[in-house]
């Protein structure tokens, strides 16, 4: 386990900043390294890593969110309104719509096993986003009209939206009965994770203003914390339908508005986190990927992706209809809103471990979305973010 950890830390870095140098996202080499590294090319991270790499995934996911939550100014996030709650689920929702449309034709699947593969390539990824958006905030670009708070929290919230839909698809595909009630828990989970994770940061506050101590213990502290809002998640799956990755959000928020200052500082120590995070998550995605099945895919598949990207920028911009951003903005926003990486590596390999007929498919798809996605919007959003947006 140590050589394969030392392997993927030394290899990520070393082809991340490979990457970097010739003006490409470094998220690239790290995937890159894991298909090299991984079971299906040279064969050099060991089983006992594997075998926990969905979990090593989760912390990761965490680290971002709640570095989001810390940075994510919500009195600007309100003067937004409609259009940052639109922004959580109809640009999904057009998306797998499209892939309802075009992947039966261009690969011959279902329609069942197209609304699972719309489902789990519909998220956008907070691993790609947040950075972004927090460097636009500290910058001070589009802040003025809340442009990064607004595409940084509908990022996170459009992945429960869209986790919920997959767990009733597949559950649909293995002969379980849909419910419209499995829709309505949407609502109820986001409502209840928010109620809870700012009943939880008020708690932190008071208890860190009482309580004097390192701010490395305060992000022990935090990460427990979330780690046990994600296990309770699990744990009252089918009874009380509840999100973690949205509480463990609202924790920061709320922390944020009590302790400012501490929370600035706490948010200073998990962008360090955040750099061994980064090279877990993107090394293990790219693990993931069987390279022959995915050449096999073909021209179709990458047809497929720049397809229903079309459909969720049209989601994007009827989001923004009727507000103040004008068309340069929009087409950032159509842009920024697109990179897939973290929910297509958390759940890309559900339906075949499931033995679903289209598991392999639908993991291939995930992973050709993240290699083309993540890559291209990191990319853009760099390139185009002075361009496009106003400093404040």
């Amino acid at each position: 386990m140590l050589t394969s950890l030392a392997l993927i830390f030394l290899c990520g870095l070393l082809l991340g900043s490979i990457f970097q140098k010739i003006k490409l996202p470094p998220l690239l080499g790290m995937i890159i390294t894991g298909i090299i590294l991984g079971p299906h090319t040279l064969n050099l991270i060991d089983q006992s890593v594997l075998s926990i790499s969905s979990d090593l995934r989760q912390i990761a996911l965490i680290i971002i969110l709640t570095r989001a939550g810390l940075n994510l100014d919500i009195n600007s996030l309100k003067k937004v309104g409609r259009p940052a709650i639109l922004m959580c689920f109809v640009p999904a929702c057009f998306e797998i719509i499209g892939m309802v449309l075009l992947a039966p034709p261009l690969l011959g699947i279902s329609i069942l096993d197209a609304l699972i593969m719309g489902t789990v390539v519909a998220a956008v990824s907070p691993a790609v986003i947040v950075p972004k958006m927090l460097k636009l905030i500290e910058t001070g670009y589009g802040k003025d009209k809340s442009i990064p708070q607004m595409i940084m929290a509908g990022a996170s919230v459009d992945d429960v939206f869209v986790i919920v839909l997959f767990t009733s698809f597949t559950g649909l595909a293995q002969g379980e009965s849909f419910s419209p009630i499995s829709l309505i828990q949407v609502p109820i989970s986001i409502i209840l994770g928010i109620g809870l994770g700012i009943l939880i940061g008020i708690l932190l506050g008071f208890f860190f203003k009482k309580v004097h101590m390192r701010d490395s213990i305060k992000v022990i502290i935090i990460l427990s914390i979330s780690f046990l809002l994600v296990t309770l998640e699990n744990s009252l799956k089918g009874i009380v339908p509840i999100s973690g990755l949205i509480a463990i959000m609202s924790i920061g928020i709320s922390l944020q508005k009590i302790r400012s200052d501490a929370s600035k500082r706490i948010s200073t120590k998990f962008s360090k986190l955040w750099v061994a995070a980064e090279l877990m998550l993107f090394v293990l995605v790219g693990a993931t990927v069987d390279i022959k099945y995915a050449f096999s895919a073909g021209i179709m598949a990458i047809l497929l992706i720049f397809g229903v990207l079309v459909f969720r920028m049209i989601g994007v911009l009827i989001c923004l209809i009727k507000t103040k951003l004008n068309k340069k903005e929009r087409i950032f926003c159509m842009i920024a809103y697109c990179p897939k990486a973290t929910v297509q590596a958390a759940i890309g390999y559900i339906p075949l471990t499931m033995g679903l007929s289209c598991g392999n498919i639908v993991l291939t798809v995930a992973v050709l979305s993240i290699l083309i996605t993540a890559p291209l919007g990191a990319f853009f959003i760099e390139l185009l973010y002075k361009r496009l947006l106003k400093k404040e």
